[in-house]
């Protein structure tokens, strides 16, 4: 027996799918449909469900008794659906040499991080002999957002990686693909995901990442240096260094001030000295020249 199982984001339009797809196998096609609603919290479809989960468990129910919200009561009921695997397969036993639509709930956690929707499915496949075929549905206009396509994109694999599941993904609603937006390529672009490198201009100019651009150098080396201090890195033999870099990560010998000093000219309004420098400055900008003499001293002795 063979069969599709429909997933995707909410909204995505599975059930809008599972009915149109039944409308076609059963008039066009003669095949005998069985559709089989697995949302706990859809009870508004646009079918007759054949199998409808809502008959064991409901995620309202499960929310109200156990004080879960929205995803720990979904989570619940796909748990609770897992367990009781054999309500499940006695019911689809009940339709022989018949051709079923499984319309899924739209938690991403499910289908990406959670394991009893894989492990129902493998149930399904490996010890019922059901011929399954994933179809994950995304929203097209997705695809004039760069970041947010690549994110679908990540999206779509986790959930390929995780099902473990053919998979055949779906860009639903493509009458309104250009509702948010113009396409910056043509669609099979987009269907065929050939060559990711050409979204990386597009990304460049997100004014969303545009904060995520400026990137401290300088306060990021000086944390590898602390990290690889703590876990002892800097003792060992991976790279090339001098003793006097040994000794002096040994004994701290990157002052306090230094690390701090750049950070606090760069992005504090303090920066140039004075009576809002902060907190324990005592009016003064730091070490005075004697303490950094001394300083300078004791690194020339240690190098």
């Amino acid at each position: 027996m063979f069969g599709q199982v429909v997933i995707g984001p909410p909204g995505s339009g599975k059930s809008t799918y599972c009915a149109g797809m039944a409308e076609l196998l059963q008039r066009h096609l003669k095949r005998q449909v069985v559709l089989v609603n697995l949302d706990p919290a859809n009870d508004q479809l646009p079918y007759k469900p054949d199998i409808d989960l809502t008959e064991l468990v409901r995620l309202d129910e499960a929310m109200e008794r156990l004080d879960l919200g929205p995803n720990g009561g979904l989570l619940f009921c796909m748990d609770f659906l897992l367990k009781n695997a054999d309500w499940l397969v006695g019911r689809l036993k009940q339709f022989s040499n018949a051709y079923f639509l499984f319309d899924m709930p739209g938690q991403v956690e499910l289908y990406t991080n959670d394991q009893s929707v894989q492990q129902l499915l493998d149930h399904l496949t490996n010890k019922c002999d059901y011929r399954l075929a994933c179809v994950h549905l995304v929203d097209s206009h997705y695809c004039t957002d760069a970041g947010k396509f690549v994110a679908v994109l990540l999206t779509s694999l986790s959930a390929m990686l995780n099902l473990q599941l053919p998979h055949v993904n779906v860009l639903s609603k493509a009458d309104l693909i250009e509702q948010y937006g113009q396409l910056p390529f043509h669609i099979d672009y987009f269907t065929d995901v050939l060559d990711l490198s050409y979204l990386v201009q597009s990304l460049e100019g997100d004014p969303v990442l545009q904060k995520y651009h400026k990137l401290d150098r300088e306060s990021v080396l000086r944390l590898l240096r602390s990290v690889d201090q703590a876990n002892g890195y800097v003792f060992g033999d991976a790279e090339e260094r001098s003793i006097a870099a040994l000794l002096s990560c040994a004994v701290g010998a990157d002052f306090e001030y230094a690390k701090i000093q750049s950070v606090h000219e760069k992005y504090t309004a303090a920066s140039g000295g004075g009576s809002e420098a902060g907190p324990g400055a005592s009016g003064t900008a730091g070490p005075s020249e004697e303490e950094e003499e001394e300083e300078d001293i004791q690194i020339d002795f240690l190098a």
